[in-house]
């Protein structure tokens, strides 16, 4: 209310000052989705940021959108096998969910997720959207080239196996 809008900084902030007008796009925030984001990085506002180019799909989705209706969802409970013996056994995880790694330095989280992404990949012809929030531009470099090496994510075509956000 009171034509006051609050916001979040989803890009560079140069050159905004408080109290500047501003325009209403009428659009939410829309990403580009599709087989040819596979393969790519990509910031939180869909812009590629891996120095490749534009993405070129024609498929756009908004960042909020309605959950799909309870008759859509797969009721059966079903458990992803990872490949990664103590995580199936102690801590498995179910198919088709989010999988959120937490922990300090050097614990091996790149590791696993590599891990995880490769298996699910090779093993169940999946796909991965991985989400570096936090990421350190060093280590997101480090595995991005692991992707490539293990060729879960391939530079030529679009048959890679994951979509990278990144910010």
């Amino acid at each position: 209310g009171e034509n006051t809008v609050r916001t979040i900084a989803m890009d560079g902030t140069e050159g905004l000052v408080r109290g500047q007008k501003v325009l209403d796009s009428g659009a939410p925030i829309r990403i580009p989705v599709g087989p040819e984001t596979l393969g790519r990085i990509m910031n939180v506002i869909g812009e590629p940021i891996d120095e490749r180019g534009p993405i070129t799909t024609k498929q756009f989705a908004a960042i909020h959108a309605e959950a799909p209706e309870f008759v859509e969802m797969s009721v059966e409970q079903e458990i992803l096998v990872t490949g990664i013996k103590v995580v199936d056994l102690l801590a498995p995880y179910a198919k088709g969910g989010k999988i959120g790694l937490f922990g300090g330095a050097g614990v091996g989280k790149t590791v696993l997720i590599m891990e995880l992404i490769n298996n699910v990949a090779k093993a169940h012809g999946g796909y991965s959207v991985f989400a570096g929030v936090g990421e350190r531009t060093r280590e997101g470099n480090d595995l991005y080239h692991e992707m490539i090496e293990s060729g879960v994510i391939n530079l030529k075509d679009t048959t890679s196996k994951v979509c990278w956000v990144s910010g």
